[in-house]
């Protein structure tokens, strides 16, 4: 188990072949919001992404733009580091697998394997997909074409090594079974034990003719498998196998769709091999453009840095989270993003914050802590926001939350405290200062800017989710300042 009040949660290393494009950017905001909850419960928490460096599809695209493999990958990958600083992503560590630490434990993790006698040399013949590196049977290709990539594969006959997958099934199918959330969501997990009915066959874990790659430390003239390779990243990121790593192991790893192979199946029996604990996977679903699959490699494309500098990074985020349901796929419209700017964060959010303050402003140099309206705060259902977010259900997290937001502006219309004197707009004042308050924590994971924007108008500093109780604050010094969000 994880040292007590410590979490390690990742998203997937990223692949820097091509730029970025929103589906890169909705894991790393969708990442960054269950890190952010964790530290607003408490837990020191170790949030990594990065780049996976290495393989045939980098050697190639490096060629092709005229650049040795080392450059490509550091200027592609500069391109990533600048979407996590535009979209906010609080990461503690940003990995390369181009740095020694980590060939360091690549290379001791593949050596403890074949120590163990669980890597064997063998001849690989059969069908590999170059754009997501990884060795398919004739049965999982789609009229001859990566069931992913839509794409013809390549036929390979090399010398290989293989670490021994077909020996982890039968543990596979009871780990996976006895762990009902080893796999999230429920869909998911039942797709791998599909998977599972099917024998498995020993994995091919070396490279023969990829020189961009690290050596394999047992037989220097081949590299490893990028996969292999890039899955050890994770143990890398926490000093594997020092104090840090047992402080945060094992993991949360939040990836997409069409790697949860590698991170079950692949990945589950290799660190069974080596007795390390297994991580919990946690499977976000596609973004699509009018019902295609964003993707770098088919060339549709939406640039998440050009979104944010347009609407607002906290106003991307807030619509990848509330528009589609976490687990599932969603399309992206920029009216819907427009939509839930003007009507959601604009009026109900923005106005709401504006009203109060106005009127804290107007009549109190200091507000001070009063007798609270018990009616307006039974309204939060804390609990139930806490619940949706234990079950990944960030979308209904956020319309929990936006529930309590608009009982506020249904309370302001209804008591009028503009119109009222004396004690009685004292006590619905400070209610409602206090609702603003909550309201910030409990955004804050979601549209961090946007909630130490309203912090700083109360004069107070964040909280954290113990503090989402009405009456903790003695006294407040309100200063406005301009307006949340624009409308578009």
């Amino acid at each position: 188990m994880t040292k007590k009040g410590y979490f390690q949660i990742s998203t997937a290393v990223d692949y820097p072949s091509e730029k970025f494009h929103l589906g890169h950017g909705y894991e790393k905001i969708c990442t960054d919001v269950l890190a952010r909850w964790k530290r607003l419960q408490g837990f020191k928490v170790h949030f990594s992404t990065g780049t996976d460096c290495h393989g045939l599809k980098i050697q190639r695209a490096a060629e092709k733009n005229d650049k040795t493999p080392l450059e490509f990958v550091k200027e592609i990958s500069s391109g990533f580091k600048e979407l996590c600083k535009v979209l906010n992503i609080s990461y503690d560590d940003f990995i390369m697998t181009i740095e020694d630490r980590h060939k360091k434990v690549a290379q001791y993790i593949i050596n403890e394997l074949y120590k163990k006698g669980e890597i064997y040399k063998d001849i690989y013949e059969g069908p590999y997909c170059v754009d997501c590196e990884t060795y398919y049977t004739e049965k999982d290709l789609v009229e001859g074409n990566c069931p992913f990539h839509k794409r013809p594969v390549e036929k390979v006959k090399e010398e290989s090594y293989f670490f021994k997958l077909s020996k982890y099934q039968r543990f596979l199918i009871d780990y996976i079974n006895k762990n009902p959330d080893c796999i999230w969501p429920e869909k998911k997990r039942k797709e791998m034990l599909n998977k599972l009915k099917q024998p498995l066959r020993d994995l091919s874990i070396s490279r023969k003719e990829v020189k961009w790659g690290i050596p394999l430390p047992f037989d220097k003239n081949l590299t490893e498998f990028v996969w292999i390779e890039a899955l050890n990243s994770y143990l890398t990121t926490v000093d594997y196998p020092n104090k840090k790593y047992k402080d945060f192991w094992p993991p949360t790893h939040v990836i997409g769709v069409d790697i949860i192979f590698h991170h079950s199946i692949i990945w589950f029996s290799f660190l069974k091999a080596l007795n390390i604990k297994l991580p919990k996977v946690v499977v976000h679903g596609f973004i699509n453009l009018k019902g295609q699959k964003l993707s770098k490699s088919a060339g549709i494309r939406i640039d998440p840095v050009e979104l944010a500098q347009t609407y607002g990074a906290d106003s991307l985020r807030y619509f990848l989270i509330r528009e589609i349901p976490f687990g599932q796929d969603g399309d992206f419209s920029e009216d819907a993003l427009k939509a839930r700017i003007n009507n959601e964060l604009a009026n109900d959010l923005g106005n709401l914050v504006s009203r109060v303050l106005t009127l804290v402003e107007k009549n109190f140099k200091i507000l001070k802590k009063n007798e609270l309206d018990k009616e307006l705060t039974s309204k939060l259902n804390f609990k139930k926001i806490q619940n949706y977010v234990n079950k990944y259900e960030l979308h209904n997290t956020l319309a929990e939350i936006w529930k309590f937001i608009n009982e506020v502006n249904k309370h302001i219309n209804q008591e009028k405290p503009w119109e009222l004197k004396g004690r009685e707009l004292e006590k619905h004042l400070y209610t409602l200062t206090e609702a603003l308050r909550i309201i910030s924590i409990l955004l804050y994971p979601f549209i961090p800017e946007t909630s130490e924007k309203i912090n700083k108008q109360l004069g107070i500093k964040l909280g954290l989710l113990k503090d989402c109780k009405f009456g903790l604050i003695k006294q407040y010094k309100v200063k406005k300042e301009g307006v949340l969000f624009r409308k578009v």
